[in-house]
């Protein structure tokens, strides 16, 4: 399975050049010559092929790791809101019946 940060790594690789070896999660955005410009480019990128939108409250990203993390967040924000179960783990207590089946 690939993740949100491979997926990101290969959007990173592809529109701006980069190689893997420069792509690790405490990277800094702007070591790798990205701007505030480019993150809203990269956001914008994002937004397709995540298949999310973004909130439009400014957020700070520094890393390619803060990116990851940024889209994981919406991708849960966006299953909830399609009623997709869990991933993993134990169901939340919101969908766990309140009493015993008989």
């Amino acid at each position: 399975m690939t993740t949100t940060f491979d997926r990101l790594c290969a959007i990173l690789a592809r529109d701006y050049k980069l190689q893997a070896d420069q792509l690790m999660p405490g990277t800094p955005l702007e070591s790798l010559g990205i701007d505030s410009l480019g993150i809203a480019d990269l956001l914008f990128n994002v937004e397709d092929e995540f298949g999310i939108s973004l909130p439009p409250e400014p957020v700070q990203l520094l890393t390619i790791g803060d990116v990851a993390r940024f889209i994981d967040g919406l991708l849960a924000i966006r299953d909830d809101a399609n009623g997709a179960p869990p991933k993993a783990g134990l169901p939340d207590a919101a969908s766990s019946p309140a009493t015993p089946l008989p």
